[in-house]
């Protein structure tokens, strides 16, 4: 009997992604590693084959296929060893530019990113100085007539060297003079060309993984009036949008992580032999093993429990934040299994192990880190008191 499969309907997506896939293998990743370089080649490809443009309506160029579907691709992509960070914030900025966009807005772009001759990949909403506290942001976008001038910071905006738009979060209203803490925060559609050294500086910021990180500095940026999204006032609650599509569709990402972990490990313990045998036969590499597996099953469920709420039209917050949660904790069980499993060799590059392991290791902090997610199930599902912010 064939174990339950929730994304069967997505096997036809699920073969090509994995047919793009299969033209990157572990070499292309390593040699970009080691030279902290954009997969350019890849997002190509898979500009090509049209799954950067999945969520986008057919009106506008794109598939217009459903968050599920997204999902599926960002799943298989890591499921087969490459890695979706480089172009997966063009899909989860899907809902906030879609959703909440302007008719204008949407015929400008949505047709450029959808043939991959514009680039969204950079979401700016996390500063220096409040961190996963987006209330506190600082950065502020003033009004001069048909204009907006932008002064402030942000940090950790992946990719913002290699987009050609960005979707950003910014105060509008003074927070002193807001009249709920969630009201005077606008979202703005940023065309980031021509920008570069003209109101905007991005620098790179290395780290433990090669994700193409930067932070970002306007100082008195202009940008026209109709790069408003929605009303003034009201982005954090588009935000909010966007937030719950990134926790679904990075996931699904996660569960295809804990796929390739989980099929890596089983594979070489198959095929290692140590003291006359394979070292699968015993139980202190088969149970790690089973039970990362059993571990990611019960995560792709709520994943995608996650994904269908969120294309019927609902806000899951809760399910999204459970989601992202459960598989990253199954990930990196599964990537902790399969480095024992490998032993010394799990260290070596050339088995892509320690790669996707440090890979793996990021989704216990971002988008938000596990504990916050635990204080808000916490307090949004238990009516326990809140424990964190500014106290009652």
């Amino acid at each position: 009997m064939n174990a339950f499969n929730p994304t069967v309907e997505f096997d036809a997506i699920r073969d090509g992604v994995a047919r793009v896939c299969a033209g990157f293998p572990g070499s292309y990743w390593r040699d970009l590693d080691s030279r902290r370089a954009y997969p350019t080649d890849f997002v190509n490809a898979l500009i090509r084959e049209g799954w950067l443009g999945a969520m986008i309506p057919e009106a506008y160029g794109g598939s217009g296929l459903s968050l599920s579907a997204a999902a599926v691709v960002l799943e298989e992509i890591h499921r087969q060893g490459c890695n979706a960070a480089a172009c997966h914030a063009q899909m989860y900025t899907m809902g906030t530019l879609l959703r909440h966009g302007s008719e204008d807005q949407k015929r400008q772009y949505l047709p450029g990113i959808a043939d991959g001759s514009l680039r969204l990949q950079a979401f700016g909403v996390t500063e220096p100085s409040s961190g996963t506290d987006t209330l506190a942001l600082k950065t502020f976008a003033r009004r001069e007539g048909d204009e907006y001038v932008i002064n402030g910071q942000k940090i950790w905006t992946s990719r913002a060297e290699h987009s050609d738009l960005m979707i950003l979060l910014a105060r509008t209203t003074p927070r002193e003079e807001a009249q709920t803490r969630t009201d005077g925060l606008s979202v703005f559609l940023i065309d980031l060309r021509g920008k570069i050294g003209n109101g905007i500086d991005i620098r790179p910021i290395r780290t433990m993984m090669n994700h193409a990180t930067t932070e970002v500095f306007f100082d008195n940026l202009r940008i026209p009036a109709t790069a408003l999204i929605g009303d003034e006032g009201k982005g954090f609650r588009y935000i909010l949008s966007g937030m719950n599509s990134e926790r679904i569709l990075i996931a699904a990402e996660c569960i295809g992580d804990a796929k390739w972990f989980i099929d890596k490990a089983s594979t070489y313990a198959k095929e290692r032999v140590v003291f006359g045998a394979p070292i699968g036969r015993n139980q202190g590499v088969q149970f790690p093993l089973a039970r990362a597996y059993a571990h990611m099953i019960a995560a792709e469920a709520i994943v995608y429990r996650a994904a269908a709420l969120y294309d019927a039209g609902h806000n899951p917050g809760v399910e999204a934040n459970t989601a992202k949660m459960l598989a990253a904790d199954a990930s990196w069980e599964a990537a902790e299994a399969c480095v024992q499993t490998h032993g010394g060799f799990g260290f070596a590059e050339e088995y892509d192990v320690e790669r996707k392991f440090r890979e793996a290791r990021l989704y216990q902090v971002a988008p938000i880190s596990t504990n916050l997610i635990l204080c808000y199930i916490a307090e949004q599902v238990l009516g326990l008191p809140k424990s964190y912010g500014a106290p009652a």
